[in-house]
């Protein structure tokens, strides 16, 4: 096969997320959550394919008609903000006025961090809260908190998604990826377990959650602190 046939297999791939987050929107309609978030976990999975296979065929050299980073963001969007806010509004974790606030300050804020020309920091992190509210609203949907912390803890992330913080990507930040990223594995194998249990509040697919989501959350930061690092 030729370059250029194998990048635009990777737009292919990558394309597939759409159809993803539509399975997982249909879930939500029916309020099916643990597959709505299977659906999710599995266009999270995509999303983490898909850079490296971007990266190492090329795909702005040999398939330039279509631009990847539109393309992943148009997808990301949906699977990463608007299906899981969406979720929330709809699932009364957040009652009354609480969830009407909370959608409109995650998707008003996460457009605009989303469109933001300096997203990303000069190490391949991100500057500011990525708007990771798929991972966010996993987990939620796992512990229940009270809805006084759920609903401070959206306010705190959508405040930070314009702050000068840094959160790694898993990936593509060198630094300690030799943790972050078998932590974000870890982060995946434990979502979809929860799912899988119907996020039973017996399983230990919970505590797997709670950790390494502290770890993906906190890490950033936790480099700028050691190192004396501004962005």
């Amino acid at each position: 096969m030729t370059a250029a046939g194998k990048a635009y297999l990777v737009h292919l791939f990558t394309a597939t997320g759409a159809v993803l987050a539509m399975l997982a929107m249909l879930e939500a309609a029916n309020g099916d959550w643990p597959m709505m978030f299977f659906w999710l976990v599995i266009a999270f999975l995509v999303d983490g394919i898909d850079g490296p296979l971007a990266r190492k065929t090329h795909v702005k050299v040999n398939a330039p008609r279509i631009d990847g980073v539109l393309l992943d963001l148009i997808i990301d969007y949906l699977t990463y903000v608007f299906i899981p806010a969406f979720a929330l509004f709809t699932s009364g974790l957040l009652p009354g006025w609480t969830g009407w606030f909370a959608i409109i300050i995650i998707t008003f804020a996460s457009a605009l961090y989303f469109a933001d020309a300096r997203m990303k920091t000069a190490d391949n992190s991100f500057s500011g809260f990525p708007g990771c509210w798929n991972m966010v609203v996993l987990v939620l949907f796992a512990i229940e908190p009270n809805f006084w912390f759920t609903l401070a803890l959206i306010t705190v992330l959508s405040v930070a998604m314009f702050l000068p913080i840094k959160f790694v990507h898993p990936v593509r930040t060198e630094r300690w990826r030799s943790i972050t990223l078998p932590m974000a594995l870890a982060w995946t194998f434990f979502a979809g377990w929860a799912a899988w249990v119907s996020f039973d509040p017996q399983s230990w697919a919970h505590w797997g959650l709670v950790v390494t989501s502290i770890w993906l959350v906190c890490v950033g930061a936790l480099q700028q602190l050691i190192y004396r690092e501004k962005l």
